[in-house]
């Protein structure tokens, strides 16, 4: 099964011819064809046009320089798995590869290993036995433009997700190809994405030596069944089931095995930014700061509406199918509910096929109104640890960690 997925890498003139159009895509308005978004949402910092990426289909646009790209709320209702053109992008930093040679790439593995490694990707894709896993990748920051007060950061609506089949090699392998060497800590990723100013730190993340040798995270090639987009890391990604994005390191170049907890300028993303209060809801009173703040992790159970949206238009006496998608760390969906009158009642939804328990899972459910009118459709998930979206959104000055039950008013005519 996993064989077909094991495609040749696309050729290095292909790529070469790539790197042009990307280098105009780095720069501001440049190769770009940009739209209206039609989706009613218009943050405190503007408009959010839909602009056309090398490799991407219209997406929404958050940020140029260095892409920051949302998905079209209308791609999730298009099926379960996320197409990679409709994929969303995130760039931490502006000077990121423009073209890489796949014959000449890279991967090496040093610091506190008995060998360490430096790996091609025919020696990642023949000498290790591949693995498959569908798992959400969703940006710590998705939905944050709703905050109330609102918080610094790229103003996201929803679209910062998406789920895919990925293909690789599990992490773990790798490293014990390397050798662990007894008293490591944790484990380093970097990419070839770097810094503009020697100021800036890298873009590095950091897991515990625990999680890094158990089975889930892996070095991913393929993305539904095809090589990695350039734009989400070719050629060689991060995947880390469970967690949020910010661990899914891209073009990932580097892996450093530590014997220390991960510290000092290069570790800004993991000791300054990406962090939740810590405490039990992982929040404060809008407006403060915690005393407090731990690394953001794994993500909420969290569910939404793709089959309609913010202010349809729906018919009266007619029974109509409503469709959406629900997801979590990985625990597992337990239950959908679904909600037509503002939250006063609530009625379970069917589960659709499961693709394995870090995907999306697919829901639906039959409704009617009997009579015209204003209506709030409402939906909320529960997993099998007992987590259960809360009807109000906590607060924390990144806007991290979204997943309060989502609401959607629409007209009944």
């Amino acid at each position: 099964m996993i064989d077909k997925y094991n495609k040749v890498h696309t050729s290095r003139r292909q790529f070469l011819r790539n790197a042009g159009a990307l280098a105009l895509a780095a720069s501001p308005l440049n190769a770009i064809a940009a739209s209206d978004t039609s989706e009613g949402i218009t943050f405190a910092d503007g408009p959010r046009p839909l602009v056309r990426y090398p490799g991407k289909r219209e997406l929404i646009l958050v940020h140029t320089r260095p892409p920051h790209l949302e998905t079209p709320a209308s791609v999730f209702n298009e099926s379960v798995i996320t197409p990679n053109d409709a994929f969303f992008v995130r760039y931490h930093l502006a000077n990121f590869p423009t073209s890489i040679d796949p014959e000449t790439y890279r991967l090496t593995v040093k610091g506190a290993v008995k060998t360490p490694l430096s790996l091609s990707l025919a020696e990642l894709k023949s000498s290790m036995q591949q693995v498959e896993v569908v798992a959400v990748n969703q940006c710590s920051g998705n939905s944050r433009g709703y905050s109330s007060p609102r918080v610094f950061g790229a103003q996201l609506g929803n679209g910062a997700m998406g789920n895919a089949r990925w293909v690789g090699v599990p992490l773990k392998t790798v490293l014990e190809k390397a050798g662990v060497l007894s008293g490591a800590r944790q484990v380093t990723f970097n990419g070839l994405d770097k810094p503009v100013l020697p100021s800036t730190p890298d873009f590095r993340k950091a897991l515990d030596i625990e999680h890094a040798l158990s089975p889930e995270p892996m070095l991913a090639w393929s993305m539904n069944g095809e090589d990695l987009p350039f734009l989400n890391g070719y050629p060689l990604k991060l995947i880390v089931p469970g967690y949020f994005g910010t661990y899914w390191v891209k073009h990932l170049s580097e892996i450093e095995v530590i014997d220390h907890l991960y510290e000092g300028h290069d570790a800004y993303f993991m000791t300054k930014a990406y962090r939740l209060p810590d405490n039990d809801c992982m929040c404060v009173a809008p407006g403060t700061s915690a005393d407090k703040t731990r690394p953001i992790s794994t993500l909420p159970v969290r569910s939404f509406i793709t089959s309609v949206k913010t202010d349809d238009v729906l018919p009266v006496n007619r029974t109509i199918k409503l469709k959406g998608i629900a997801f979590d760390d990985g625990s597992g969906i337990k239950t959908v509910d679904v909600s037509i009158d503002s939250g006063q009642t609530w009625r379970a939804a069917t589960l659709g096929n499961d693709l394995g328990r870090f995907s999306f899972r697919e829901w639906q459910l039959a409704i009617s109104f009997k009579s015209t009118g204003s209506a709030v459709l409402m939906v909320r998930a529960s997993n099998r640890q007992g987590e259960i979206q809360p009807l109000k959104a906590d607060w924390n000055p990144g806007g991290y960690r979204r997943h309060a039950i989502e609401s959607t008013p629409i007209t009944i005519a």
